[in-house]
């Protein structure tokens, strides 16, 4: 085995994440002349096994196990571990979302192999292949290089890849075994904290309107909104907001919030500070209004408006309800 790719499941779905995963190794196989193929365990793995494999890969692992119908820690780590050893992979590739942030690194600490994570694309230099990521908040951009036999496990920033490039197919599914002994799993956890009431997964959005420092203050949410009822959009925040408690965490878009891709990013009194910009410039359409004509963010944007948002923003939802 070449390539192999943990899909993780959302709502009874391959996660959105998983699939840019899949995306990114279809392009590193290409490549690297190397095959892709997905594994797939956990709840909702029958169905799950039949989505991928309408992936262009060259197979779907599909391993199914009572300790595996909820989430744990213990059991996901062991699982990949399990197949790793037995399929020998050179790479193994993931979405690094906040699932796959709590068991990933188990599964390098217990395979005793490099793990890199928050990867936003790839270099094939000769016989080397280089892992990019940023540091320090998105200020720098490094390439890593590994030196031992592989496997190498590498997680995906989300948006690192575009769900566009995602090559469609027809795969066979192959039923793969592991020995997991309950009494070795310590930990059992509730659901994820995204799929509770009052969370958000702005991940997967179609449409998002987010608001920075330029709101003024908490009153003037309600205006928001209407304004992302009208749109039909999710609302997310630049880090003050939230830190102003204004909006919970999972509304934050950036390098400590959540990563989007949405067709329309609508920015709204959004600075463009490098800590929010990491997180939203992968977004089809991005749109920024602000009184600040040398606003960061206009060098992103797609579309600027210079003005004030609490003058825009009525005028604009009201416009959008009479259409």
């Amino acid at each position: 085995m070449d390539i192999l790719v943990i899909l993780e499941g959302a709502n009874g779905a391959i996660h959105r994440i998983s699939k840019e995963a899949v995306a990114a190794a279809q392009a590193l196989g290409k490549d690297l002349n190397q095959k892709v193929s997905v594994l797939v365990f956990g709840k909702n793995s029958d169905n799950l096994s039949k989505e991928a494999a309408s992936f262009k890969v060259d197979e779907v692992l599909l391993v199914e196990d009572d300790n595996l119908k909820s989430y744990s820690a213990d059991a996901y780590a062991e699982t990949v571990k399990q197949i790793v050893e037995k399929e020998s992979p050179k790479f193994v590739l993931t979405g690094y979302s906040y699932l796959v942030r709590d068991f990933f690194p188990k599964v390098s600490a217990r395979l005793q192999k490099p793990l890199i994570t928050d990867v936003t694309g790839y270099k094939v230099e000769g016989s080397k292949t280089l892992f990019t990521k940023q540091v320090l908040h998105g200020k720098l951009t490094v390439d890593i290089e590994t030196k031992v036999d592989g496997p190498v496990l590498v997680g995906f920033q989300s948006a690192a890849y575009s769900l566009d490039n995602l090559e469609k197919g027809s795969a066979k599914i192959r039923t793969a075994e592991v020995t997991l002994d309950s009494a070795q799993l310590k930990t059992t956890s509730e659901e994820p904290f995204q799929e509770e009431s009052g969370g958000v997964d702005l991940t997967s959005a179609d449409k998002i309107v987010s608001i920075g420092r330029g709101i003024g203050k908490e009153e003037n949410i309600p205006m928001i909104n209407d304004l992302a009822a009208a749109l039909k959009a999710e609302i997310g925040a630049s880090r003050p907001i939230v830190d102003s408690g204004w909006l919970p965490n999972s509304h934050q878009v950036g390098s400590s919030g959540q990563s989007v891709t949405p067709n329309l990013y609508l920015a709204l009194g959004i600075s463009g500070a490098i800590q929010h910009v990491v997180g939203m410039k992968g977004s089809k359409n991005i749109v920024a209004i602000n009184r600040d004509p040398d606003a960061p963010i206009f060098e992103v944007a797609d579309y600027g408006v210079v003005g004030d948002i609490l003058e825009i923003v009525p005028k604009l939802t009201e416009a959008l309800k009479n259409q």
